[in-house]
Order: C-alpha cells, then structure tokens, then sequence
C-alpha cells in the first residue's frame, strides 16, 4: 500500500519487472482497479507502481505492497529461495505494513519443499504469560471491554515472527539473516511515502497513539497525522533490524530488547494525564526466553482429485477450510447457478464454523479431534444438514468428529467470538519450485497501540483472539488462557498439490474469522468456477461464521442474488471490504503467476523475476 521514497537497489531493480507485466496479464473477466492515484513523492522519487497480476519465470511474489514484493524479487534474482524471499517480504512488511505485522506480532508458515515434495509448517504464534489463567482477561468474574483490553499490556502475547524467521530459514533457507533484513533496514532508515490507506488507519489509531509518547512520535511526527504523499522513516526499527541481523533472532528474546520488552509490557509508557486505563502485563524475560515455534505436521484434505495443505491447530484454518471443502465436494459447484453456489458455500461455511468453536483450540491444552474433523464420513454426517430450499439457523450447534452421526442435530449450540479483521499475507514461489505461503499479524490495526520505544515496532494484542469467558457456560470452550498457552487464529495459509505432488496454488489473506471464508471461497472460485486466480482473488465476497447473519461485500448486497438466497432465508449484514488475499500458481507450461487484489487495502502487488514480454 506504500511507495518507497528512496529508490534504492531492491526497489530500483524490480521496477522494471512491475512495468512490464501489465500486458502479460491473462485474460480477466473481473475488470480491475486503476493504479492507486498518489500525491506526488519528492522530486526523483518516482514510487513504483502496483500490479495486480503478473506471469513469468524465475519465481513470483504476491503482497499487499510493492516495497515489500520487490525486496523479494531481489532476494529471488540473487540466487535465494522462497523462504529467503518470505524473510524478506515480512520483514519489509513491517516497514510498511506496520500496523498489520512487524516483529512485535507472530504468524503461521506453511512451505513446499519441491525436492522432497512435501509440505511443512511453522507456528508461530503468540503465547500467553506463564502465570496467565482462564481469568486473564476478565475483572471481578465479567470480561473486560474489548477496548480496554486491546489496548493493554493484558492482551500482548510473546511475540513468535522472528522465531519463525529463524526456525524456516534454519530449516530451508539459504541466506543469511542480515542479508535478507537488509532491505527492510534501508526502507526503514530512508523513507516510504504515505498513501491513503496508511493515513487512514493512522488516523483510526490517532487517539491511542497519542496516549503513547512512543507512538505519536513514531506515527504521528510532528504531532500531526502524516500526508498523503510525504515521506516517513522509521530509524529505530532500522537499528532494531541491524541487531537482529548481527545478532541473530534471539537478541529479542534475551537480552536489552527482550527487557524494553518486558518493561513496556509491564508498565505501559503512558503520557502524563491520558485519561486512558491502560492495565498492565505480566509477561517476563522468562517468557521470551522460553519461546519456541512448533514444526506441526500440516493438515490435508483431497478435493477434487488434488491435495489440500493447510495450518493446523493452534490455527483453526486448516481444520475450518477443509472440513468445509470436504462438504462441498459431493456437490457439482462448476455447474451451480450463483444463487446455488453461495448457498452451499455459506452453509459449508456455517456447519464448519460450528465444529470450530467447539473443538479447536491448542492442542498442548486441548485433545484436538483433527482426523475426525477432517474425515470425509464426518463431512458426510454434516453436509447432509444442508438443504435446497432453507437455510440453516445459527448458531448451529457442533457434531462430534469422534462419533459422527448423519444429520445429527448436534449438542448445544455456541456463539463465535469476535476476532479482528487486521493482519496481513504474503506468498512467494522460487525457479526451483519451492514454494512459501505467510500469514503474519499483530492482531488488531495497530496492535496493542503501544511501541517499545525505542525500537521503532508496535507490540501485539493477540490475546484478544482467547475467548475472554466461555462463549457458552454450557460447552466447553477450547480457547480459554492458559499459561503460555496459544490463542486460537484464523489464519489459512494454504498450499494445493497435484496428484504428482507438484504445486498448482497457494494463496492466503488476512481479515480475522473473515480469512477462513475468504480462503475458501477463492480456492472453490479457482478450482471449481473455472476463475483466473486474479478474478478469484477479486470476486465479491460472503463471509458466514455460525453467526445469525451473512456479511456481504457491496457488489453483492446489491446484486439480484441476496433476494434469491434471502427467499432460502438467509439474512445478510453489509462489510465494506473482506479480506485481502494474495497467491501464486503454477501454469501447466512451468510459469509461474503471482495474483493480488486489485482494490481491497489500495490493490495489490504480485511480480515475477523474469516477466513475460
């Protein structure tokens, strides 16, 4: 969504590749989005342009900045891999993107590793404090508002992103971490320009911000809310950078920034006379020096002849998305009017979304039924809920994956928790055909709005994503805190495999809850509508979370189809925008083609090393 100021060698040599793809893009049949208009950068600092779609060789990213796709096409023209470019787009994402990710946030990893055909996974995500318990964040037995708590040392878990930088590169990569910071670093130290989504959600944090010292200084410099068009630095996160490349990851969680982290977390740096209530942490140097990732075996479903690979718990991504596709698959989708369609997609979603509530959380404090959960019998026993002429009524009450029973009513019902909508996803290919889909977060925009200051990043406030108390007092409740347990997320990277074991797409998007949805609805537009991956990324959305109403995006909360499927009575709620997602896939001629939102978040950016001419 930004534009570097300063033209330098990652940027400078990318350029060229984003200029020239327009015209090698695929035929669309979802017309796009103009170029996002930008005031103008500083003389000679002519900002690179985004594009959408791109087709080529040598390796692809997609992201939702063109900053950040470009430093990982240097780092793929430089003879890195996709886990090398992934560290670098993330890490230039946090430069840019700082409100969504950054190295106070975590994330989930899921990689092919083309020489062995076979799919791994990092987590990384955030854990709880030692001493938290299920009454973290609650007050005299009732929860906390979501604002206060958000906005406290209370909500911020040990941060995960650059263990899971560290764990993937150990594993796969073969750069050097401070060469692949290295980018990011110049971003930081040199500037970005401001554009309209920047300021936006600048402006949506500015009352927190203020509260801060650290954070106005940092986001609002000179007290005011940045122009559209101006150019922001960001030198101590350059600095912050420079020492984890030195350094290694570990320098955040020992060491002087493992305390400024603890101390900020532990006595938030409030300005004097903020009418704030901002409660304190009790996360310890203890907390982020016990911090590992887990390497999870990832999760797998067939779906129409291919394989699904996805996130396993503590995401509840790939467990969601493939218990709905194995719901869809018994129906023909390709030759289901839209109408049709998206009464089955919504229902898959909705049934799914059930089971998720009740069943998933982290599996070192939860027994987690993944197999059952994924089993095409208890799909089966599922999908047969579903009905032609009626909508189902949420919330719809769970089945049990270890018992399952056709068209069971299912036990008590439970409400879904709310989760935020920020985050952010980026997935890259290399020549060799490895292949790296990233979802990374500091949970809402803006996190926890509190900077360690200092050191230039913002912190999390992901354990906001714990149910605060039970969402039901008659069923237990997987996602309740624990100490240094793992919040339950939505996160969906996810990788598709042909029946030789060989990629065909992967993709993934922010947006909360949303991103299951949005996950899956672009996976059945590309593998089941006959979509480009482009038009699939920017068809209108519908997003169903066992709640009482489906959010609809504008395009189709004014389209015939809402009558029609409000006539099956579904009752619908408008969202602006769902989602954001990203993805590459594999051409059958060995191309490689990146694909972006051309106008969700200001559009997209997707480039390829050596672009079709």
């Amino acid at each position: 969504m930004r534009r570097s100021a300063v033209r330098y060698g990652v940027v400078a040599a990318a350029a060229a590749t984003v200029l020239s793809v327009a015209a090698a893009a695929p035929p669309r049949t979802v017309p796009q989005a103009a170029p996002v208009p930008w005031a103008a950068a500083p003389a000679g600092h002519a900002p690179p342009v985004k594009v959408p779609v791109a087709v080529g060789h040598g390796g692809a990213v997609a992201s939702v900045d063109a900053d950040a796709s470009a430093a990982g096409i240097e780092v793929l023209r430089r003879g890195g891999n996709a886990v090398d470019a992934a560290v670098a787009v993330a890490a230039a994402l946090g430069v840019t993107e700082p409100y969504s990710a950054g190295i106070g946030g975590g994330g989930y990893l899921v990689h092919y590793d083309a020489r062995s055909r076979t799919v791994h996974t990092v987590d990384g995500r955030e854990t709880a404090p030692a001493s938290a318990d299920a009454a973290l964040l609650t007050e005299n037995g009732a929860p906390l508002p979501f604002a206060e708590a958000m906005t406290s040392g209370r909500s911020v878990g040990t941060p995960g992103t650059p263990a899971t930088w560290a764990t993937a590169l150990d594993a796969w990569g073969s750069k050097p971490l401070g060469e692949l910071l290295a980018p990011a670093e110049r971003l930081a130290r040199e500037g970005f320009t401001v554009d309209a989504t920047y300021r936006a959600q600048t402006e949506a944090n500015e009352a927190r911000f203020r509260d801060f010292p650290a954070s106005a200084a940092l986001f609002l410099p000179g007290g005011r809310l940045p122009e559209i068009g101006s150019v922001v630095t960001n030198p101590d996160l350059a600095r912050t950078y420079a020492t984890l490349g030195e350094q290694g990851v570990g320098a955040l969680y020992r060491g002087p920034l493992a305390r400024d982290i603890v101390r900020t977390v532990r006595t938030p740096p409030v300005r004097e006379g903020a009418g704030r209530v901002v409660r304190a942490g009790d996360l310890t140097e203890r907390d982020l020096a016990a911090y590992r990732t887990v390497r999870r075996a990832p999760t797998k479903v067939a779906y129409r002849g291919l394989d699904v690979y996805g996130m396993a718990p503590s995401s509840s991504g790939g467990t969601t998305v493939g218990e709905a596709l194995n719901i869809l698959e018994t129906t023909d989708l390709s030759a289901a009017p839209e109408t049709g369609y998206l009464h089955r997609f919504i229902e898959a979603s909705r049934i799914a979304f059930a089971d998720r509530g009740r069943w998933v959380g982290d599996p070192a404090f939860e027994s987690v039924p993944v197999r059952g959960l994924l089993s095409q019998r208890y799909a089966d026993s599922r999908a047969c809920l579903i009905r032609d002429d009626a909508a189902l009524v949420s919330p719809l009450a769970p089945g049990d994956p270890r018992d399952p029973v056709p068209c069971a009513p299912g036990g008590t019902a439970a409400p879904t928790t709310y989760e935020g909508e920020n985050t952010t996803h980026l997935t890259v290919a290399d020549r060799w055909g490895n292949v790296v889909a990233y979802t990374l977060t500091i949970e809402s925009t803006g996190g926890s709005g509190i900077t360690v200051p200092g050191r230039g990043f913002l912190l999390n406030n992901e354990l906001t994503d714990f149910s605060f108390v039970p969402a039901n007092p008659a069923v237990h409740d997987p996602n309740l805190p624990g100490p240094g347990k793992r919040p339950r997320s939505s996160i969906s990277p996810t990788i598709v495999l042909d029946r030789h074991d060989r990629p065909v797409l992967a993709l993934g998007s922010p947006g909360g809850a949303t991103i299951v949805t949005t996950v899956l609805q672009t996976l059945t537009g590309v593998l089941d509508r006959g979509l480009p991956l482009v038009d699939a990324i920017a068809a209108p959305r519908a997003s169903q979370r066992n709640q009482a109403t489906t959010e609809l995006e504008p395009a189709l909360w004014n389209s015939p189809v809402r009558a029609a499927l409000e006539a099956l009575g579904h009752s619908f709620r408008q969202n602006p925008e769902i989602g954001a997602a990203t993805g590459v896939q594999r051409l059958p001629d060995g191309r490689w083609l990146a694909a972006a939102e051309t106008a969700r978040r200001g559009g997209g950016s997707a480039m390829v090393v050596r672009p079709d001419r």
